[in-house]
């Protein structure tokens, strides 16, 4: 049984609503239906919207183009969100459009980390195959891997 802090993998109904609602957030956006100083000049990617278990709430993760004014966009989307979930409601069909928020998508930050680590001296050497540190050696000691190897 699951504890109360433990979260649950999203379902597949809440898979395919989050993406339909942000491809339709991700269009109105494009057509600059949300008319707020916060976005006039910056272009917004909607990377995820994620959907609530009682499809009541909607967590929308946005990257502005840049990185920059991230901060002034998500107060203007934060701002448009009646208008948001009114334009969403007509333009997809769900018996409840669920209420947005809008947070930061973080995701690009951390992979940027991860290969940082992966670059690190010490983790490329423990990463390295078999099959590489012998190419490796065997260009150390003047060698070719091509040719005949008198294996069999």
């Amino acid at each position: 049984m699951m504890s109360k802090g433990e979260l649950k993998a999203p379902s597949q109904r809440q898979l395919r609503v989050g993406e339909e609602l942000r491809h339709a957030l991700a269009h109105l956006l494009e057509r600059g239906e949300v008319h707020d100083p916060g976005l006039a000049k910056v272009s917004v990617t909607v990377t995820e919207v994620r959907v609530s278990p009682d499809f009541r709430n909607a967590t929308a993760f946005i990257m502005p183009l840049g990185g920059e004014a991230e901060a002034d966009a998500i107060e203007a989307l934060t701002r448009a969100r009646g208008f948001i979930r009114r334009r969403l409601a007509e333009m997809v069909r769900l018996k409840i459009t669920p209420a947005f928020s809008f947070r930061r998508d973080a995701s690009f930050d951390e992979a940027g980390h991860i290969e940082a680590l992966l670059r690190r001296p010490e983790v490329a050497r423990d990463l390295r195959t078999d099959d590489d540190a012998d190419l490796v050696d065997a260009d150390d000691d003047g060698e070719s891997d091509t040719g005949s190897s008198g294996r069999g």
